[in-house]
């Protein structure tokens, strides 16, 4: 354990050293999460601009909680995630990938942790602070805040795993890249509480992409209507998905013959 946060706080720091060389690249980050979370908050705003006080049993700020959980995950994608996931492809394709595979590490650990994207932090913050100000005005206890905590940690293990399997079906067909932004595209809707939609579409994103869990079910908990039927399904889905996930890593590095075969 020790080596992997060594390797850890390597990776973190050579990236931070790249990435922070030029001032202009972090100001133009911080515009483009600015525009994001003004786009966001735009269709929330849509969403309630109709004259309704609520949208699916939902109050303007509770479904602010929800978007707030939208952005800050957003953000851990963008840090965390998309940064190395979306160099699996390439290191497959140019070979890269034998020298991750005969280090002495597990490979998983290496093509999850060797990228981050720190000039993407303040959509996390800009998530953070959303939050904040949406529970500033709800009646909010340290117990739903402990429940939500715990079940975002899940919701986190569950994006981790789409993205993933996702990138992992590189090793057969190399160009993944319209896969994940199919994700995207289908993430987009978590932007909003999920009872907003109809009963088919909800049901598709609670159990089909359980995209309800990422950031409906926290923002239940804290506002305490989770029920407990869900506050079981978030953790128990995060672990199905990181077991199988791990299962088809290792089956397709055991088929991977490297580029040079």
């Amino acid at each position: 354990m020790t080596r992997y946060l060594r390797l850890v706080r390597i990776f973190t720091g050579a990236t931070v050293s790249a990435q922070l060389e030029y001032r202009a690249n972090f100001i133009g980050a911080v515009l483009s999460s600015l525009g994001q979370v003004g786009v966001a908050l735009l269709a929330i705003g849509v969403l309630f601009g109709q004259g309704s006080d609520t949208v699916g049993g939902w109050s303007f700020r509770e479904a602010l909680l929800v978007t707030g959980f939208f952005i800050l995950t957003e953000g851990f994608i963008a840090v965390f995630i998309q940064p190395s996931m979306s160099r699996i492809a390439e290191a497959i394709r140019t070979g890269s990938m034998d020298f991750t595979l005969l280090k002495p590490v597990d490979a998983q650990f290496s093509v999850s942790t060797r990228y981050l994207n720190v000039l993407r932090v303040p959509d996390i913050l800009i998530g953070v602070g959303l939050i904040v100000y949406a529970a500033s005005a709800l009646t909010i206890t340290l117990g739903g805040v402990l429940i939500a905590a715990v079940l975002y940690l899940s919701a986190l293990t569950i994006v981790y795993c789409i993205w993933l399997a996702l990138s992992t079906t590189a090793f057969w067909f190399v160009k993944t890249q319209n896969v994940a932004e199919l994700f995207n595209g289908v993430f987009g809707a978590a932007r909003f509480p999920v009872t907003a939609f109809p009963v088919p579409v909800r049901f598709a994103l609670t159990f089909v992409v359980p995209i309800a869990l990422i950031t409906t079910v926290p923002a239940q908990a804290m506002t305490g209507r989770l029920s407990p039927a869900l506050a079981v399904a978030s953790p128990l889905v995060a672990l199905v998905l990181f077991t199988v996930t791990r299962w088809f890593w290792l089956r397709a590095v055991a088929s991977y013959t490297s580029a040079s075969s």
